[in-house]
């Protein structure tokens, strides 16, 4: 049984991003990315997965908050970042719950973002300052999809691997962004985790996701660390490869992780976001890690 998802041994779920499919004809011009959210909702449903995401369709993991927020103007942060007058992602959000019993809802991390704007307002110092102030523009972000009944909230910080973030100021912006959640909160984090993993670690949150096939040394890091019970996302199909992994592969990898996790420890998902790829590709290698999954259920 999963540590926080009970009645799933090895839950299945994706990081988030699905190929782009547009509408056509007038419900395509009075919203390109309505059939989007529709298609990636139904193939993460006819793949088997057990906890989707909308497919993240509408922008890039950065412009689609951004463009939202008081205080920045394309790139540039202008004045004092404020919350948006209303949610962001909540609309698709709640059509993936009209459809399935268990959505995670999806937030770019601040600390991400502030390294993604040109500060050309003298209201903030550093980007620290101004990570803690974007952490308070998208709590509400959060509680939001917490109350439309998403099962997980997740934060996206793929910065935080690199070493350019202040991962103190990462922590904190986090507890601000996720204070008060009363559902699991996951943090992802793809690269090459080496300098990074002890700290996050301490990250307020329940579950970690990382990359364990574009960075294998990430599995090696983590036979040496103590998560408590923390569950980990577990990446096991490569979001950037063009070619659909067999069940087998996937199996195997699967099956490497739980040399090092207990099974109630793991979520099983892709690398990170599956959107640059073509979408019978991605369909594929998600019906083909589900396949996978289903085989290692029956042998534990």
């Amino acid at each position: 049984m999963s540590l926080l998802f009970p009645g799933t041994t090895l839950p299945t779920t994706v990081v988030g991003s699905y190929p782009v499919v547009q509408g056509k004809g007038l419900s395509g011009l009075l919203d390109p990315f309505r059939d989007a959210v529709r298609t990636a909702v139904t193939d993460q449903l006819a793949a088997g997965i057990d906890i989707i995401s909308d497919g993240q369709v509408r922008g890039d993991m950065v412009k689609i908050f951004t463009s939202r927020l008081p205080g920045v103007r394309g790139a540039e942060i202008i004045g004092k970042v404020s919350p948006p007058e209303g949610p962001i992602t909540l609309g698709d959000t709640r059509y993936a719950i009209s459809k399935a019993p268990r959505v995670k809802g999806i937030i770019t991390g601040p600390a991400t973002l502030s390294f993604a704007l040109h500060i050309s307002s003298p209201v903030y110092r550093d980007r620290n300052d101004l990570a803690l102030d974007l952490a308070r523009a998208l709590a509400q972000e959060a509680h939001s999809l917490a109350a439309a009944g998403a099962a997980v909230i997740q934060i996206d910080e793929p910065i935080l691997s690199t070493g350019t973030a202040d991962l103190s100021v990462a922590r904190e912006a986090l507890k601000i962004l996720t204070r008060g959640l009363r559902v699991p909160v996951c943090l992802h984090v793809c690269g090459d985790l080496t300098s990074v993993i002890s700290e996050l670690i301490g990250m307020p949150v329940g579950i970690l996701d990382f990359e364990f096939v574009k960075s294998p040394g990430n599995l090696a890091l983590c036979r040496e660390m103590d998560f408590g019970r923390m569950m980990i996302g577990f990446g096991c199909v490569d979001s950037s490869d063009p070619v659909a992994e067999t069940a087998a592969i996937i199996r195997s990898r699967i099956e490497t992780g739980l040399s090092v996790f207990a099974p109630e420890q793991l979520l099983i998902d892709p690398d990170c976001g599956l959107r640059m790829l073509p979408r019978d590709i991605a369909f594929k290698k998600i019906s083909r890690m589900v396949e996978a999954v289903k085989e290692v259920r029956e042998t534990l």
